[in-house]
Order: C-alpha cells, then structure tokens, then sequence
C-alpha cells in the first residue's frame, strides 16, 4: 500500500529531483508532485510525495528537516475537503 505525504514550506528554489533523492533515502518513491501556481509558474511552497515503502519512517525523518534554509513539514496527507460554493463576484 502507497502513502500519499505532505510536504509544506519547501524552498521556491527546489526541484522535484531534489524532492524525489532526499525521500528516497527512506523507501521507493513512486511520484513527486511540487504544486506551482497556474499563472507565474512558481512553485507555492508544497508539495505531495507518494511513496510505495518507507512513507511512515520519511514522515518521521523529515519533519523539520532544514532544506534550502526551510523547515519542512512532513505529514501525511489527506483527502481535500470539499468546500462550499460560493456565488461569483461578477
């Protein structure tokens, strides 16, 4: 079974090579996924790891881990809430 990971205040310098080689010290990585914004391109600052082994020993590993002059936080993820609509502005 896979563990999907949270990654939060990763540097807006980092690569998802830089991602993918600092968890795969913990298991086998499947999927690194570095959330950027739509209209700059830049990253936002998280990410999401899916790991097929090792997830719960990266999550204890990496939370707090100093990256890029960061601190990282490293948890599991959860499934996104659904929020309610809201009517348009114009």
């Amino acid at each position: 079974m896979s563990t999907n990971i949270y990654v939060g205040n990763i540097p807006f310098s980092a690569t998802e090579d830089q991602i993918h080689e600092l968890f795969s010290a913990y298991g086998t990585v499947q999927r690194v996924s570095l959330i950027t914004d739509r209209d700059t391109g830049q990253l936002r600052g998280f990410g999401f790891v899916e790991m097929s082994s090792g997830g719960d020993e990266a999550i204890a590993g990496l939370d707090q881990h100093d990256l890029g002059g960061r601190t990282l936080r490293v948890n599991e993820s959860h499934p996104r809430e659904e929020r309610p609509s809201r009517p348009r502005r114009w």
